[in-house]
């Protein structure tokens, strides 16, 4: 309904996208999450998401080109650690996701205040080191 409203709201696009990679579906997935990318000047939040959309699609080298242009970017500005775990989890890469959560961290970053609930961080869940990390952030255990 909201896209209706306004087609180009990049936030709507990628709220959709989500909604489309947590059911599976990739490609429509994907195609929001472009969407979002196009409509917000790429904004670190949608290009994550379509970076991590590729990586579940197998789509791997489309998925490590957006994280290299995120890593470029973290060198003059801010981007979320916590985004970029997101990422490797997706791409399989455990011990990444694990250093770039520790990052995150140390930045104090607001994100992992989510990380019980969100659904990207569940490959991580079995892992001893994702319960000390909801530890040392103080959520409920």
């Amino acid at each position: 309904k909201t896209i209706e409203l306004d087609a180009t709201s990049p936030v709507a696009h990628q709220r959709l996208g989500s909604a489309y990679e947590q059911k599976g579906i990739f490609p429509e997935a994907i195609a929001e999450f472009q969407k979002a990318v196009d409509g917000s000047n790429r904004i670190q939040l949608a290009v994550a998401c379509l970076a991590h959309a590729f990586a579940l699609a197998g789509k791997r080298v489309e998925a490590e080109k957006l994280l290299a242009e995120l890593r470029e970017r973290s060198g003059r500005e801010y981007v979320s650690s916590y985004l970029i775990a997101e990422i490797y989890v997706a791409l399989g890469e455990k011990e990444a996701a694990f250093k770039s959560l520790d990052k995150a961290y140390d930045e104090r970053s607001i994100d992992l205040v989510l990380a019980k609930v969100d659904p990207r961080l569940d490959p991580l869940r079995d892992d001893p080191r994702f319960a000390e990390l909801v530890k040392r952030v103080g959520l409920p255990q």
